[in-house]
């Protein structure tokens, strides 16, 4: 093999690697992705704009999203979809009527929103414009949509406005979509999410983290909790398979 052709071969390696975080993560900072691929900033800004222009992903100001952050996203656009389809499931049955939720964001928050029963009675408030279109569709769900300033990269409301509306609620349940959980707890690379999801925990009688298990035993840079906090841990996993293990009795309910 040629210098040529190995080059073109780690440039190829290095876009897939990064077309899979990205849609591990739905979204992600071109910073956190040459410190995990130990390439410059410029190589992965370079490396984004190939990978838009190929309709693989979609690039903002100082990342990228997956595709599946878009309100016309199909099933295919939608990294892991039969595992949100379970953990979605497994999320409903904890749904009562008269319940009052604060959601985040996500593509597994997308596919909740999508299997709610159509005479379930809630109300929902949410930091993110697509997920309130998605609740929207639900004749007796009622949507409140948190608004303020929208992060390019987490395509949710940030900023003191939004954690002071938050701080003002009393829900029954917060429904979180994580990127990074370890034993530590919950992580994030987005101060201004952090600030939002902490005021969600503070604001919200219990707490449920949903994540698929591939995000297990990650850590990003940013603590939005630690595990006490945290009522249920819910991936599409059986309760008792050993990548969950250990986090029996670090977390009050593992479904």
């Amino acid at each position: 093999m040629s210098i040529i052709e190995s080059k073109i071969l780690l440039k190829k390696e290095r876009q897939l690697e990064i077309i899979h975080q990205i849609n591990l993560h739905n979204k992600i900072l071109s910073s956190d992705l040459s410190l995990i691929l130990n390439v410059s900033e410029d190589t992965i800004r370079r490396d984004l704009n190939e990978l838009a222009l190929e309709n693989k992903i979609v690039k903002v100001h100082g990342g990228a999203l997956s595709k599946s952050y878009n309100v016309s996203a199909t099933q295919a656009d939608t990294y892991a979809y039969d595992e949100k389809k379970v953990i979605a499931t497994k999320m409903i049955k904890l749904i009562k009527d008269g319940m009052t939720i604060l959601t985040s964001g996500g593509t597994t928050m997308r596919a909740i929103a999508n299997q709610l029963p159509n005479n379930l009675h809630v109300t929902f408030f949410t930091v993110s414009p697509l997920i309130s279109l998605e609740l929207a569709e639900h004749p007796n769900v009622e949507v409140i949509f948190l608004g303020g300033k929208i992060s390019n990269i987490s395509k949710i409301s940030v900023g003191g406005e939004v954690v002071s509306k938050i701080n003002d609620i009393k829900a029954d349940l917060c429904v979180l979509g994580i990127n990074g959980f370890d034993q530590e707890g919950i992580s994030d690379s987005d101060y201004e999410v952090v600030q939002v999801k902490k005021a969600m925990i503070k604001s919200s009688r219990q707490v449920v983290a949903t994540t698929i298990s591939e995000k297990l035993n990650s850590d990003l840079r940013l603590r939005v909790c630690t595990l006490n906090e945290i009522d249920y841990l819910i991936t599409e996993l059986s309760p008792e398979n050993d990548l969950l293990k250990p986090y029996k009795g670090l977390v009050k309910y593992i479904l």
